[in-house]
């Protein structure tokens, strides 16, 4: 049952149909994994957090730069030099008590994906090079659990959403990572600093719909967004059945 405290600070879900206090226990009962706590997991962590999902992990191994402060909102100018998961777990305590943090202050690599991911409801990948996207796809898919994938560059982003079994992987798009300039990363293509919050932020409400099981998730579709021109497209997608991933599920 929800506080008297919990009942005021969650008082728009519950009067908002689908959610309701059913709803609103179900997201403090949820657990989501944000891989990445830069330009895409700020927003993400940050809308987890003030929704009340009840656990949050949050996986990274760098430290706070100057440069990162320009998108990177989770993060304040005394942090420089402080681990990110650090830093963000900071902010989110702050912002709300209800939520336990978990930070993972590591690099996420093979070795310790699908452990990492065990623990948790939902996975959202906030990274920004192909080589973890690859590796966050495999894992879930061999997991059967849930993610969603995000990526930006410049003033364009992408995100869909992947329900293994049942939803085309990010694999069935690009078996194969890109070479040359379409895997340039934002360090030397630079980055808008708004873009990663339009990601982020749709990310954040794929995961709080998959823990209330409202709506319709972006699956078998990819929205990207190009920010120069301030549009959305949607590319509908079929799973490939050769796909290295999930051909055979």
């Amino acid at each position: 049952m929800l506080s008297i405290n919990q009942q005021e600070r969650y008082a728009r879900h519950l009067i908002l149909e689908g959610v309701g206090a059913e709803g609103q226990q179900k997201l403090l009962d949820g657990s989501v994994l944000v891989i990445g706590a830069g330009g895409l997991g700020s927003p993400v962590l940050l809308y987890l957090a003030a929704a009340g999902v009840g656990r949050l992990g949050i996986a990274d191994s760098d430290v706070v730069e100057l440069s990162n402060l320009q998108r990177q909102i989770i993060h304040t100018t005394p942090r420089i030099g402080t681990p990110k998961v650090l830093s963000a777990q900071k902010t989110l305590e702050v912002l709300n008590p209800d939520v336990r943090i978990k930070a993972h202050q590591i690099r996420v690599g093979a070795d310790n994906i699908a452990a990492l991911a065990a623990e948790y409801d939902f996975v959202i990948d906030a990274t920004d090079n192909f080589e973890a996207k690859f590796l966050i796809n495999d894992a879930c898919v061999a997991a059967n659990k849930p993610y969603s994938h995000g990526g930006i560059l410049r003033y364009a982003g992408q995100t869909m959403t992947v329900i293994p079994g049942q939803s085309p992987c990010y694999r069935c798009i690009f078996p194969e990572a890109p070479e040359g300039d379409v895997a340039t990363a934002c360090s030397k293509a630079g980055v808008i600093g708004v873009l990663p919050g339009i990601i982020g932020t749709l990310q954040a409400t794929e995961a709080i719909k998959y823990l209330l099981g409202v709506g319709e998730l972006l699956t078998g579709r990819l929205l990207t967004y190009d920010s120069a021109r301030l549009k959305f497209r949607e590319i509908s997608m079929r799973k490939n059945p050769t796909c290295p991933a999930c051909g055979q599920l």
